[in-house]
Parts: structure tokens; C-alpha cells; sequence
């Protein structure tokens, strides 16, 4: 509480719509805490007066970023629209609205800032509010939000790259200097406004950068107070947003994304910024990160340093992996497994069981010929090779990235961005009306929840987050079910259906058929999940409230990558780990449910249904994705500038262009991040049965890079700037898929694909005692590895009925499993192959993942997180603080006691003159 204990303040939680409501209820609803969290100065008293925004008429400068009197910069807009001149009656809502917004400018203005209102060019009913700080505001909010700005140039020096020498080749991949010119690197210091002359001032108008200043201004804007109620003031421009009273809360763009600006002193950095970078004449180039940063805040710029570094080092995985698609392409016509399936001799003369009761019928093993040529594409020793080299890859990844991470960190001075400087969030400080012991200071604060109650909302969060994940499970066994039953349809009717599109017959399976409708089917349930979680999501983690943006966007992130995981990877898993696994055998098949046959793989494997899937939703969320943040804001913006057009005579100024911009939305980059890491998982959880995932990544984001930075140049308002240290939450998720992608791919290699039965056949069961070869071979190995099973033992259940013409007076039919024939004492259990089989899938996961985690961790120990040169030069720049520091208080000290040692002085002075007085 402040000196008086009765100045109260709370953020309104209600929406404008229950204005006219009972007050006693909106009373009710008011949750209240100390002023001691908000940084005003004095606010307004009820009843008051408050003065009213001067309004200016626009000056017909269209590029003009000041306000009239060209001196004062605009470092933040709010438009709203002007209740008096609506047509319907002024009813107590928009009066309520009017006052609100005339007491959160009034207090703007009581605070320091600066407001100069102007009518729109386009609609009158609209007016547009521009913001100023001046300059000591500026300096107060930059020593409250811990800014840290240059003291001194950097005088270390740079050590030059060995490979200098191809500089006059690699220059055209980068940016222009000549319009994009490297920075000056400065020692910088956390801003402190009574030692301003040690810093590195050159110009004021200049010092804080327009993103510096948009920052501080909206967080002053998050925390100004708009009513206030005896004891109680509500305050924060976003729930004024979401009210009603304003319409749209930006900052401006500095120019034209295509056009330079006509006033002398715009830096045309989204000029700059679309020809050098998002221009699609430019998608060669390497990113202008240190520019990215400048104009629109650290936060954007790490995920683009993130994004680009991700894909540079995609680019040898995509190497790699497309060499193993060779491979496999190449020698697929090669692979003796393979030939003896297509043989006419072989696979024509095995006949296999029908894969479902009743209406299905036997079919003869190469019937399946195309399919097992596709399957050597992807199952080959080049995949083992791969998915080793990408555990490798995956951490080489992460490590050296974390090493550029900590280059951007000192260069863009995020180094000391702990939570203690980070700012509650507004929502937060609204609740805080819970005292507490603070457990390091021990001084009294307030918090929001009792212990009691933060364990009641983080356990409702993870109960809520759980319920939808067993949703979501609930979901792939529909799938499931999907996939059983149709699987039965396709089995009786394709065939005839297909008569008539003879060359498509032998290409169109109903395996196949099941496997693509199902993963589309799988596809449009993860969109439709995506879009109710994601509103559950951010509902659970309002209801957490955690304390600072940091905190709240960590907590968000775990429970949607959760959810995302589970729905976008579940099907993926059932299909690798558990389909064709718990199948039975013809006499004796396994139900689900009591009811649905489970279903078997193909002879080759599931590993093609696999690699279909993966295609399937990799392919068709590329094309979503595009679809929602290309094609969706650019219909907007049209329709928007087709339904609001104007003479081409009329002069737009540059707020009003930019309010015709979509507004970006409250969680960011979170979308693009959670769309990349999911990419991520893709890319390293199955890319043993898919190598070309990382090609199709590495495609996909060259344009995603581009698209993005299109995107929100052209597309959208500017965004807030927002400080920024690392990928947040987003670090240890990556970290956790690149574990569990060693698992996954070796349990990939080892159970879904062929490759462990072959080799225990080529090894052990090709040759003497189990073979009749005199060398090792693969010859032998399709029918070593089908079963046979007895036509009479079939069930009345599973009998098929009906036969083909072909099928003869045959006794027996295959089936996939290694298990002993009829006749034998232990028919239809398991064999002594299977048990080897077994112990080889177990031996190689063994042996894989201890060799790849090992390798893991000497990667880690081997390579610094921190380079040595980023090291030294943090130290000299916290050395230089230091001195500051020193000298300063050495001054403050000096400016102190130098009235008190004149005064001693005098005194000693006067003593020596009395002393000589006497002595004469």
C-alpha cells in the first residue's frame, strides 16, 4: 500500500458490452492491489477536470513521422473512433467509452507524454491519437526498463576469418553495405539518468532508437490508469483494446515498404529492409539480422537468426539425405528381396491369406510388386547410415547454435536480461492482493494467489492439458477403427472398381488406398484440434497468470507443444510402433474393441505407409500454413483498401497507412516457432523412414524466411519491440525431441523397417544349420520369412467366401510372421527365427543408442556453449561498468564533502591568521 493505504488500483475485467449492467455487479467483480507496481507519478482525482487532446489538421506531409510542428517524433498511435459523430443515440456504452479514453489521455498527458490528436483522411468518424516522450521521460522509463546503451566503442579487437581471401565472392551474398551499412560495436551499460555524461550521446533526437522509444511508450501505455472509482483505478490500454475504446494501439512504420521517404531524416529502414531482405529477388542473401533487430526489437530478430541458422544447417543434412534417396532409387532394381516379390515364379506362386474376415479373399505376393520397388527407396543400409548421422547432426545443431546464440547475446546487449529486470506483467500486478514474505529480500509484497491457490490453477492447467491429450487419443483410435473398417471395403469393391483404369490397378492397393485416405482424414483432425486447444490453451494459461511476458509465453509453449506433439506425431507412432505388430495369425487374427480385425502390415513392411504418412502432413501443413499467413492477410488488406479507397487526389499520412495494415496478433512469433519445431520433430523423430523429410524442410523454409519477413514488412502494422535473451521454452523442447529422436529412429530401423530380419537372414539363416546355401545370400529370404498356414484351420468367423478363379485345389496360404507350419508339434508358435529376430531388434537399439549418446555427450563437453573472443569481451565491458561505477561515486563523494572540507579549510585558515595575530 502507498503512504495513505486507501489508493487502490485493478485492471477491468469486464468487457464494454456489460456497461450497462448493474453496477453492484461490475462492483463485485473488482479485484484491486497496491500502486506500489505502477510507475505513475500522480493520478488524476475523481471528478476532476481533465484536459482534452489538442487536435491538429494533418499538414499533407504523407512520409511525415513528427507531429505538425515537424520537431516532436511519434513514437506510438491509438485510434479510436469519434462517438459524437455515430448516427445511432448516444447510449450510456459509448459515453462510458468517451470518458475512459478521455481519462486515460488526460493521465498520459499528467505523466509527461505528449498527445497531439488528427481526423482521418479516409473517415472522418475516425481520429488518431499520436504519442511523444520527451526526452526526460525517456530517460526516466529507460533506467526502469534496464536498457542498456553504448558508453564506448569496442577496442578489441576483431580477429579476421581465414577465409577472407573469397570475399569478393561471398560479398554478393550479403546485403549491400552501401545501403545497409555495418554498425559501430559499443560497450554498453545498463541506462542510468544521473551519470548520463559517461554515456556515448551524440545526438539526442538520435540516442534511443524509434523501436527503444516504442517500447518505453508502450509500456507506459500498459499501465496508465482510465477510471477512477473512489479507492479503485482501473488502468492498461489493452483492455481498452479489447473494450472497444480504441480501435488499434502501433507503432509506425517509417516509410513505405516500396517507396523512400521524402523527409530528409527517415532512416527508410522497411525500405531497406524489403529490397535487401524480403524481396523475393533477394532469397540468395543472407539476412540483415543486426537491421531486424534494430527495427523491430531483439525478439523478432533472434527467431530470424534462429530460423536462418536452423536452415543453413539443414542444408547438409538435405545433402546427405538426398544421397540416400539415390542410393536407394538407384538400387532398388538391384535388391534380390525385391525381384524374388515381383518374380513370376516366386512371388506369382506364393499365395497369400486374405488380410480380413470373410469378404476378403487370397491374392497372390506379387500383386504387391510396385510397392516392395518403393519400399527399397527408403529401406536400405543407406537409411541406418542417415539416421545415425542425423543423432550426430541434431546435436552438432543445437550446440554450435547455442554458440551463435551467445554471440547475439553480447552483440545485441541481452547478455544480463534476467527475470529480476523483466517487467510484471500488467494482468499480473491487476491480482496481486495477497501480501507475502518476499523469500531473498525478505520485505513484504504482493502476489496474486496464495500457495494454496497457484497449486489449485496449475493443477486445473494440467488437468485440462491431459483431457485434451486423452482427446486427442480418443481421436487416432477413430482412426483406427477408420482404418479397419474401410480397409474391409476397399479389399471387396476396388478391384472391380478399377476394371476400367487398368495401368492405375496394380499401383492402387487397398493398403494404399486405407493409408492415404486415412492420413488425410488424420490431417484435417489435427487442423480442427489445433483451432479448439489453441483456445483452451491460452484461457488455462490466462487463468495461471504468470508473472512476466517471459513466463506466460514458457507456460503457453509447453502445453501446446504437448498438445501439438501428441496430435501431429500420434498417428505417426501408431503406424511405426504398433500396426502389423499384434495382428495373431489367420486361425487365431486379434480384434479391437472385440469387434475390428487388427490390421496387418504389407509384406514389405509398414515402413511405405509410414513415409506416406509423413508426406501426407508435412506437405498438406506447408500448404495450411502458407494459405494462413500469406494468402488470408493479403485478401484482408485488399478488401480492406477496396472497401476504404479514396481520389487518388487525397493525400493518405503515414498513421493512416499503416492502420489499414493488419494488426499483429497478441502471441506473436509463437506460431511461426511452434510451426518450425514441429517441422523439427518430423525432421529428426521418422527421418528413417523418410530422408527426404530434411530436402522438403530445407525448401520449406527458404520461402518461410522470405514469406515471414514479407509478411510482416508488407502485411502488417509494426510490431512492439520486445526484449529478448534466447528462444525461450523453445530451447529445452528442441533439446528433448533430439533425445527421443535417437530413441524413435532406432526402434524405427529395428521394428518397422525389414532391415534387422534381413540381416539375421543373410548372417545366420541363409547357411548352415538353417539354410541350405553354401554362402551368405538373400536368396531364399521372402519365402523364409512367410509363414505357412492350413486352409482348414480357419475360423467360421475369418473363412473367406469366396475364392479366386486362380486359387485351384490349394491347401495352404502365407501370411507375414515367423512362426512354425502345420504338422509341426509347436504349430503356430513362435519360431526359433522370430526369437532371433527379437534379440537382434533389441541388441541394435542397445548398441545404437549407447554409441549415438556417448557421441552426444562428448559433442556437448567438446564444444563451449560461450566462444572465448564473446567471453573477453564481456568481461571488458563489464570491467568498464565497473570503472563507471567507481568513478561516479568518486565524484558523488567529492561533490559531498566539498562544502564541508572548504569549510575546514577556512576554518584552518582562520585559526593560522589568529595564531600569527598573537605571535605579533
Amino acid at each position: 500500500m502507498n503512504e495513505s493505504g486507501d489508493n487502490i488500483l485493478e485492471m477491468d475485467s469486464l468487457s464494454e458490452t456489460n456497461l450497462e449492467g448493474d453496477t453492484e455487479i461490475e462492483m463485485g467483480m473488482e479485484v484491486v492491489y497496491s500502486q506500489e507496481f505502477l510507475p505513475t507519478y500522480e493520478s488524476i482525482p475523481e471528478g476532476a477536470s481533465v484536459p482534452i487532446v489538442e487536435k491538429a489538421e494533418f499538414n499533407g506531409k504523407s512520409d511525415s513521422l513528427f507531429f505538425n510542428d515537424g520537431v516532436r517524433r511519434i513514437d506510438f498511435v491509438l485510434v479510436y473512433e469519434d462517438e459524437d459523430m455515430k448516427e445511432i443515440d448516444k447510449n450510456r456504452m459509448f459515453q462510458k467509452r468517451k470518458q475512459r479514453r478521455e481519462y486515460f489521455e488526460a493521465s498520459l498527458m499528467k505523466m509527461g507524454m505528449e498527445l497531439e490528436a488528427a481526423r482521418s483522411v479516409v473517415d472522418e468518424k475516425l481520429l488518431f491519437v499520436k504519442v511523444h516522450m520527451p526526452w526526460d521521460m525517456l530517460c526516466t522509463y529507460a533506467e526502469v526498463l534496464h536498457i542498456k546503451m553504448p558508453i564506448q566503442p569496442n577496442d578489441l579487437s576483431t580477429t579476421s576469418s581465414t577465409f577472407n581471401f573469397l570475399s569478393c565472392i561471398t560479398k554478393h551474398f550479403y546485403p549491400s553495405e552501401d545501403l545497409i551499412a555495418k554498425e559501430t560495436e559499443y560497450f554498453t551499460a545498463p541506462f542510468e539518468k544521473d551519470r548520463l555524461e559517461y554515456f556515448y550521446v551524440k545526438d539526442r533526437d538520435l540516442f534511443f532508437t524509434p523501436s527503444m522509444r516504442s517500447r518505453m511508450a508502450y509500456y507506459i501505455l500498459s499501465r496508465a490508469p482510465y477510471e477512477v472509482r473512489g479507492n479503485i483505478k482501473k488502468f492498461g490500454v489493452t483492455k481498452l483494446l479489447d473494450g472497444g475504446v480504441y480501435k488499434a494501439a502501433y507503432p509506425l512504420h517509417d516509410c513505405r515498404f516500396n517507396v523512400r521517404s521524402k523527409e530528409d531524416e527517415c532512416p527508410n529502414e522497411r525500405y531497406l529492409l524489403y529490397n535487401e531482405w524480403a524481396h523475393p529477388k533477394s532469397f540468395y542473401k543472407m539476412q540483415p539480422l543486426d537491421l531486424i533487430r534494430k527495427y523491430y526489437g531483439e525478439k523478432i530478430g533472434i527467431y530470424f537468426a534462429w530460423l536462418g541458422f536452423y536452415t543453413a544447417m539443414l542444408a547438409l543434412a538435405a545433402i546427405v539425405g538426398l544421397a540416400c534417396f539415390i542410393y536407394g532409387y538407384m538400387t532398388q532394381e538391384t535388391s534380390t528381396w525385391s525381384k524374388e516379390v515381383c518374380d513370376p515364379l516366386i512371388g506369382g506362386n506364393i499365395v497369400m491369406c486374405p488380410q480380413c474376415d470373410k469378404e476378403c479373399t487370397y491374392w497372390r505376393l506379387n500383386s504387391t510388386c510396385e510397392s516392395s520397388k518403393k519400399l527399397c527407396i527408403f529401406d536400405n543400409y543407406g537409411t541406418l547410415v542417415f539416421a545415425v548421422f542425423m543423432a550426430i547432426w541434431v546435436t552438432v545443431f543445437l550446440e554450435f547454435w547455442k554458440r551463435y546464440q551467445a554471440e547475439l547475446e553480447y552483440e545485441w546487449d541481452t547478455v544480463e536480461f534476467l527475470e529480476q529486470e523483466e517487467q510484471p506483467r500488467p494482468e499480473y500486478e491487476a491480482k496481486c492482493n495477497h501480501e507475502r514474505i518476499n523469500p531473498v529480500t525478505r520485505v513484504k509484497e504482493n502476489v496474486p494467489y496464495t500457495a494454496c491457490g497457484r497449486c489449485i490453477r496449475v493443477s486445473l492447467g494440467i488437468g485440462t492439458v491431459l483431457f485434451w491429450i486423452v482427446l486427442i487419443l480418443a481421436s487416432v483410435v477413430a482412426i483406427i477403427v477408420y482404418r479397419l473398417a474401410v480397409f474391409f471395403s476397399f479389399s471387396t469393391r476396388l478391384q472391380s472398381d478399377l476394371k476400367e483404369l487398368e495401368p492405375f490397378k496394380e499401383y492402387v492397393t487397398a493398403q494404399m488406398a486405407t493409408s492415404v485416405t486415412a492420413s488425410i482424414i488424420s490431417f484435417v483432425v489435427i487442423m480442427v484440434l489445433n483451432i479448439l486447444y489453441e483456445r483452451v490453451a491460452i484461457w488455462i494459461t490466462d487463468f495461471e497468470l504468470p508473472r512476466t511476458k517471459t513466463d506466460y509465453e514458457n507456460s503457453l509453449t509447453l502445453k501446446m507443444f504437448l498438445f501439438q506433439f501428441v496430435n501431429y506425431y500420434s498417428s505417426c507412432f501408431y503406424i511405426a510402433f504398433v500396426k502389423g505388430k499384434v495382428v495373431g495369425y489367420p486361425g487365431q487374427p486379434v480384434y479391437l474393441l472385440g469387434k475390428y480385425r487388427n490390421e496387418e502390415c504389407d509384406p514389405g513392411g509398414c515402413l511405405i505407409e509410414l513415409t506416406t504418412q509423413l508426406t501426407v502432413i508435412m506437405g498438406g501443413k506447408a500448404i495450411w500454413n502458407n494459405i494462413q499467413e500469406v494468402l488470408l492477410p493479403w485478401m484482408k488488406n485488399l478488401i480492406f483498401r477496396y472497401c476504404t479507397r479514396v481520389g487518388s487526389e487525397k493525400v493518405i499520412p503515414r498513421w493512416e497507412q499503416d492502420y489499414q495494415l493488419q494488426p499483429i496478433g497478441k502471441l506473436g512469433l509463437f506460431y511461426e516457432y511452434l510451426e518450425m519445431v514441429i517441422q523439427f520433430g518430423f525432421v529428426t523423430l521418422f527421418v528413417a523412414s523418410f530422408p527426404l523429410a530434411p530436402v522438403l524442410a530445407l525448401v520449406n523454409n527458404l520461402f518461410e524466411i522470405r514469406v515471414d519477413a514479407w509478411k510482416i514488412i508488407t502485411q502488417f502494422r509494426r510490431m512492439v519491440p520486445e526484449k529478448a535473451q534466447d528462444i525461450g521454452a523453445w530451447q529445452p523442447i528442441l533439446q528433448g525431441v533430439a533425445i527421443l529422436a535417437v530413441a524413435s529412429n532406432a526402434m524405427i530401423i529395428a521394428f518397422t523397417s525389414d532391415m534387422i530380419p534381413r540381416l539375421v537372414y543373410y548372417w545366420s539363416f541363409s547357411v548352415y544349420p538353417y539354410g541350405d546355401h553354401s554362402s551368405h545370400t538373400m536368396q531364399g529370404y521372402i519365402n523364409n520369412t512367410l509363414s505357412v498356414f492350413d486352409i482348414q484351420d480357419f475360423s467360421n468367423k475369418s473363412r473367406p467366401l469366396q475364392t479366386p478363379y486362380w486359387f485351384n485345389n490349394s491347401t495352404t496360404c502365407r501370411y507375414r510372421d515367423f512362426r512354425y507350419p502345420p504338422g509341426h508339434h509347436r504349430q503356430y508358435e513362435y519360431s526359433i527365427y522370430y526369437w532371433h529376430v527379437i534379440a537382434a531388434k533389441m541388441a541394435f537399439i542397445i548398441v545404437v543408442e549407447h554409441i549415438v549418446y556417448l557421441t552426444k555427450f562428448v559433442l556437448s563437453y567438446v564444444i563451449p556453449d560461450v566462444p572465448y573472443t564473446v567471453r573477453e569481451q564481456i568481461k571488458r565491458e563489464k570491467y568498464l561498468s565497473q570503472v563507471i561505477l567507481h568513478e561516479t561515486n568518486l565524484k558523488l563523494v567529492t561533490k559531498r564533502l566539498k562544502p564541508v572540507a572548504d569549510k575546514i579549510l577556512k576554518h584552518n585558515e582562520d585559526k593560522e591568521e589568529e595564531i600569527m595575530d598573537l605571535h605579533f
